[in-house]
């Protein structure tokens, strides 16, 4: 089992026939995803990769039977793309479009509530790197290469971080269930507490690591969720220990701009919780190795 992906989830490419989309479809068919077609309006009759083209979502999924999707969609018209997926009857979409207008997301958080939540969209980004399941299909743009299977979610804001997250686990023979990006933007569709509940109700992940940084409560409400709900051990590290307050970072939502935003309220935070904080991001795989042997869990893979 893994949270969101698996090899068998029927996977559709928004925006499949533009530069970014194209390779990507290719990377993640080449992994192992069920990618079962593509949507571009007015390409539809056409194919890419083998991939049947479609007017709209609607479309794609009557007759694919899709029920996850990627955007790779211009920031003008990403939000349109999301809507139309959650009206299609999309189960998870990843959006990986950086750049779309904090004004449209709120309108596309607004639009989602439209529907029951039992059958709410679930959106992941965005700005994000997406999600993968090592060994079994990967809805995003991460290296493939860089995961290895286990039993450790990661579920981050930054991509980068999260690859190297990966790489130092598996450098120490520990792989990862799943690793979900979230993005970085100030508002985006999954939080941590929306992952971290997943990863608890995973029985193949026995810890997590959670990657964030400056800015934004996100943070602050992942270590209330872990404090009050979660069984299983959670390792982080907070990107900006040295960020000056006030002062934009990066990603448009790594702003401090009041209490409990800055990395080290994040850590105090976290650490009071009960998570372990990794000091540096070199330490990430070390903290991860050291729950995993002190807990006794069978986290490691062959």
């Amino acid at each position: 089992m893994a949270i969101l992906l698996t090899e068998k989830t029927r996977v559709i490419v928004q925006g499949i026939t533009g530069r970014i989309g194209q390779f990507h479809t290719e990377e993640m068919i080449s992994y192992g995803t069920n990618v079962v077609g593509g949507v571009t309006p007015g390409k539809g009759g056409t194919t890419v990769h083998g991939c049947p083209v479609f007017d709209t979502v609607k479309e794609a999924v009557a007759e694919t039977g899709a029920e996850a999707s990627i955007v790779f969609v211009p920031p003008p018209f990403a939000a349109d793309s999301i809507m139309e997926a959650a009206d299609a009857g999309i189960r998870h979409c990843v959006c990986i479009t950086d750049g779309i207008p904090t004004q449209d997301m709120l309108l596309v958080k607004r639009y989602m509530r439209r529907h029951r939540a039992a059958d709410r969209m679930r959106l992941t980004g965005p700005n994000c790197a997406g999600t993968i399941s090592p060994g079994r299909a990967l809805l995003g743009i991460m290296s493939g290469h860089i995961y290895r299977p286990g039993r450790i979610g990661i579920v981050g804001r930054s991509g980068t971080l999260g690859y190297e997250a990966a790489s130092q686990l598996k450098s120490l023979g520990l792989g990862v269930s799943t690793s979900v990006g979230i993005g970085g933007d100030p508002v985006n569709g999954s939080s941590f507490r929306d992952i971290l509940e997943l990863f608890e109700g995973d029985p193949d992940t026995d810890a997590v690591v959670m990657i964030g940084e400056i800015g934004g409560p996100q943070e602050a409400e992942g270590a209330r969720f872990v404090a009050e709900h979660m069984s299983k051990p959670v390792i982080a590290y907070i990107a900006g220990l040295a960020a000056p307050r006030g002062r934009k970072m990066g990603h448009a939502g790594a702003i401090v701009s009041a209490a409990g935003e800055s990395a080290q309220e994040k850590v105090e935070i976290l650490t009071a919780a009960g998570v372990t904080v990794a000091p540096d991001p070199s330490s990430m795989g070390r903290a991860v190795a050291d729950v995993v042997e002190a807990g006794g869990l069978p986290a490691r893979t062959a």
